[in-house]
């Protein structure tokens, strides 16, 4: 019988997070090095939300997009790396059944979101090079404030039903969960029921919310490759794809572990791997989107250029 959250929860009112080390000595070097990725993150992806905001040549469909990701990463990468670093120098590593659940919960709503927001932004690259005449028409800003708000319901939506089935398992012990935060794969693992439901359960949501906006990625890019082997000029076929090329690479480094570690049975569980390759789309590509989009964009370059311009001229 499922337990619903708040109640028993079937014996366990706490887990420990195992993290990444038992030793002292590697712990305060991994704290070392994740509080740097961790301030990297944020202040890069907050840099970018504050030019974005300054800068009136930035205020186009493109950059409000760019700007909601960089929100979202900040978020994602805040759910997780605050709670690991103090892990990192404090003992014991708990964390209440309510916190778990919440962190589970965020974490699962704004990755869900940032799944469906890249198909967003694929389809913005579609329209400006398939139909540049008509990008600001097609594109209208009502048009991107919903596209906007509905990626957010979505993703906290259907987190809120991946993180309800989840944490309603009855957990009767062990409490020992070998991650550095509470996401669902390690979580559920330690239930004390057949879990191949929920695994269901899991795989339908992924499926919706992973493989479908995938494939509609892929399909958008099919159609930009298309429309740029018709540009006879290389100079306009190179600034079309340089356009493109930040985004597939910040996808490729999101959905490829993703994928893995949602879309599969929890027979195929790995402690150890898993951990890894959460890194991936928790840290390293909240750290990889502002260095994507910054260092091969021009406008954001000349916005960041400008802000320090005034900053001096101010001084």
């Amino acid at each position: 019988m499922w337990m619903l959250p708040g109640q028993n929860q079937s014996w366990v009112s706490e887990f420990i997070l195992l993290g990444f080390s038992s030793d002292p000595t590697s712990n305060r070097l991994l704290f070392i090095a994740f509080l740097l990725l961790y301030l990297s993150s944020v202040l890069g992806n907050g840099l970018i939300v504050i030019l974005i905001c300054l800068d009136m040549h930035l205020h186009t469909p493109m950059y409000f997009f760019l700007c909601i990701l960089s929100l979202l990463d900040m978020g994602n990468v805040s759910t997780t790396v605050p709670q690991m670093l103090v892990h990192l120098l404090t003992q014991p590593q708990t964390i209440s059944f309510a916190g778990c659940w919440l962190q589970m919960y965020m974490f699962g709503a704004l990755g869900l979101t940032e799944c469906i927001f890249f198909v967003v932004m694929a389809y913005d690259r579609y329209v400006a090079i398939c139909y540049p005449l008509r990008y600001t028409v097609i594109l209208s800003w009502d048009l991107c404030t919903w596209l906007a708000a509905g990626t957010w319901a979505c993703g906290f939506f259907f987190s809120l039903i991946h993180t309800f089935f989840t944490m309603s398992l009855p957990y009767c012990g062990p409490n020992l969960v070998n991650h550095y935060f509470c996401e669902g794969p390690s979580v559920r693992s330690l239930a004390c029921m057949d879990t191949h439901l929920i695994e269901m359960v899991d795989l339908v949501i992924s499926v919706f919310m992973v493989a479908a906006p995938l494939s509609l990625i892929l399909a958008s890019y099919i159609r930009i490759a298309q429309a740029i082997l018709k540009i006879k000029s290389m100079q306009a076929r190179y600034k079309a794809l340089s356009t493109c090329a930040s985004h597939l690479t910040v996808v490729t480094f999101f959905y490829a572990p993703g994928t893995y570690i949602y879309m599969r049975p929890n027979s195929n569980y790995s402690p150890e791997q898993d951990k890894q390759i959460s890194l991936f789309y928790n840290v390293f590509t909240a750290l990889l989107n502002p260095v994507a989009y910054s260092l091969r964009n021009k406008d954001i370059k000349e916005a960041f250029l400008k802000v320090m311009g005034r900053g001096r001229v101010a001084w």
